[in-house]
């Protein structure tokens, strides 16, 4: 196995190992396991496997889950099926994001590959969310210690859907709180926790934050959309251009990703698994 770093902040590409037979070898797993605590993303090219073997070798790391929206193969429970076609106009992928912060126990991680891609455009870009927290201002960092957030799942799937199909969603799915900063039960690192799917502070306005009239508002939103700005940052990004059976691996907990919707009108397949986690503190 063979592994090249492909920024200094995130990612690795792992040459030299098949999932399919990595699913059911629990030392060369561990191994993986191990690369994608520290690059946080593993991409893997030529991963000719069945869709049994991608269950097979997410399971490995935990349970799956399904999707409210998305739903599972009927054939392998806990594979989402995303295709894009080439009349496809809308994308929820394509805005900076962490994989279910809507669920009060986010995936773990996830695992994507490539059924069918454009020749060109359709690139995925990854962010290390713990390397934001890091090179926050020291203010910064004192100010959002204890604050929470607001995730929502009503305001992005939801968004297109009849008002009486996102109440339902919204009830299905009810908002959860997360704390701002998260600790990664792992490696123990801090990690900002903000993204498309937060919608507020549930926890700003307190006699510190607040001194007369207007200051809370302009305070908290100001402060959310800096925050959210910091996924933008391309020295905290990898950017990795598909191909068919190209594979990405990634720790949910701790980064953030954007699938770039610049290819129609050709079509773009791809199939992932995402892992049941745990709760955020």
């Amino acid at each position: 196995m063979r592994v090249e770093r492909l920024t200094c902040s995130i990612g690795a590409e792992v040459s030299g190992v098949n999932l399919g037979d990595a699913a059911g070898d629990a030392s060369l797993f561990a191994e993986i396991k191990a690369l994608l605590l520290v690059h946080k993303v593993l991409f893997l090219r030529d991963q000719d496997i069945t869709r049994a073997e991608h269950v097979a070798f997410a399971r490995r790391f935990g349970e799956l889950e399904d999707h409210p929206v998305a739903g599972s193969d009927p054939d392998h429970p806990g594979l989402v099926r995303i295709y894009h076609g080439s009349d496809s106009k809308k994308s929820y992928e394509n805005n900076y994001h962490t994989d279910g912060s809507w669920r009060p126990c986010p995936p773990m991680g996830a695992m994507l590959r490539c059924i069918e891609c454009p020749e060109v455009g359709g690139d995925t870009i990854w962010v290390n969310m713990a390397a934001a927290y890091e090179n926050l201002p020291d203010d910064v960092k004192q100010k959002i210690a204890g604050l929470r957030a607001k995730h929502s799942i009503e305001h992005s799937f939801g968004a297109g859907m009849t008002p009486e199909a996102r109440a339902k969603l919204a009830a299905d799915n009810p908002m959860v709180e997360h704390p701002v900063v998260r600790t990664h039960p792992e490696t123990g690192e801090k990690v900002l926790y903000l993204n498309s799917f937060s919608t507020h502070f549930a926890n700003y306005h307190t006699p510190e934050n607040v001194r007369f009239g207007q200051d809370k508002t302009p305070g908290a939103s100001l402060l959310f959309n800096y925050l959210i700005s910091q996924a933008y940052i391309p020295e905290y990004q990898v950017r990795f251009r598909w191909k068919p059976n190209s594979v990405a691996i990634w720790d949910n907990r701790s980064t953030q990703h954007y699938a770039v919707h610049d290819y129609r009108p050709a079509p773009r397949r791809m199939e992932r698994t995402a892992i049941i986690g745990d709760r955020p503190f």
